[in-house]
């Protein structure tokens, strides 16, 4: 299961992680949004103890959204030891987001 992150504890939970984090900007809304919700489920649970795996609502937590410059979602952002260092934007097929993964431990 993927870690819900908000506003308030971003900066404990993905800037200030020990592993790699990707995190799901989303919305309840976002058809595309739903579309990998089941992919990034299954990625948190294939990475678990490697990578954390989160998800902020951006309708609940937009100073993050904005502090990062997400303007379409679902955005996913790789983050390693509190930096982004790699970006997708849209919905992509896992193996696609494993490999974004993969590159990025």
């Amino acid at each position: 299961m993927a870690l819900e992150v908000t506003d308030a504890n971003f900066k404990d939970e993905v800037l200030n992680s020990k592993v790699p984090v990707m995190v799901d900007f989303w919305a309840e809304w976002c058809g595309p949004c739903k579309m990998i919700a089941p992919t990034v489920a299954e990625l948190a649970k294939e990475y678990e103890g490697r990578v954390k795996v989160a998800k902020l609502d951006v309708d609940a937590n937009y100073q993050t959204a904005g502090a990062f410059d997400v303007r379409s979602i679902p955005t996913l952002l790789f983050f390693k030891n509190g930096k982004v260092v790699d970006k997708i934007v849209g919905a992509l097929p896992k193996q696609k987001l494993k490999e974004k993964l993969e590159a990025n431990l």
